[in-house]
């Protein structure tokens, strides 16, 4: 068993920038009455979107804005792996993933990697203050495995020297392309597709979750009040 707790060293306060406070009073609004709490997730994630990982002042805001005991949400923020309860890389934390699809397929080339070039432990920052990693269990793209998971984007078909590649474009300030690394559109045969090959012509570019990535350009942006607003205004 893990025993997670916050970091010893934290941020006086914290404050959600305007737009994502309007967000957070959206998200709030889609519960019924006396079940708001239940918007206690997004809210806390959104807090660890805005700083890049969840401090106690932060875990203290949301449970002040959903009126409850700061030791709930604490214990929701602990629960949950998805939240960095510790500070993590300025430009991205790397989850690579370590589960069984992911593992025979060359993760621990994955973390060599990351050993390499980032930090020999998990949840440490790299020198440079640019980098973390952590292992983390199954992301859902088994089909794509090995492949991590930076900012909100996947990177999938991954092996140690593509994956280097990708992380120097992090460092040189570029944003790779997310989604397959080895020519693959989606999470087709290798060999290309049986089925529905009639919706081969008219494909766009990239796969939605790709192409929608390129489009928000905001796969390792920090949510701050300069956020520009999806097209839905979400």
């Amino acid at each position: 068993m893990i025993l997670r707790r916050i970091d010893k060293q934290q941020p006086k306060v914290f404050k959600f920038s305007k737009n994502n406070l309007s967000w957070a009073k959206k998200q709030i609004k889609k519960y019924p009455k006396y079940r708001q709490q239940s918007a206690v997730i997004p809210l806390l994630y959104k807090a660890q979107e805005q700083e890049g990982w969840l401090t106690q002042p932060a875990i203290e805001c949301v449970a002040k804005i959903l009126k409850m005991d700061k030791i709930r949400v604490l214990e929701v923020a602990s629960f949950y792996f998805m939240f960095q309860l510790k500070p993590v890389g300025e430009v991205a934390h790397i989850q690579v993933c370590g589960t069984t699809s992911c593992m025979i397929s060359g993760a621990e080339d994955l973390a060599k990697v990351c050993e390499k070039l980032i930090s020999k432990n998990q949840h440490e920052i790299s020198k440079n203050g640019k980098f973390s990693w952590e292992e983390v269990e199954c992301l859902g793209a088994c089909s794509n495995a090995p492949m991590v998971q930076i900012g909100k984007d996947f990177y999938e078909d991954l092996n140690s020297e593509n994956f280097e590649k990708i992380l120097m474009q992090f460092e040189e300030g570029k944003v790779p392309k997310p989604g397959p690394q080895n020519g693959r559109y989606a999470a087709e045969p290798l060999s290309g597709l049986t089925t529905l090959s009639d919706y081969e012509a008219d494909k766009m570019t990239f796969n939605a979750s790709v192409n929608l990535a390129v489009e928000l350009k905001d796969t390792i942006a920090r949510i701050g009040a300069q956020e520009k607003p999806n097209k839905d205004g979400k």
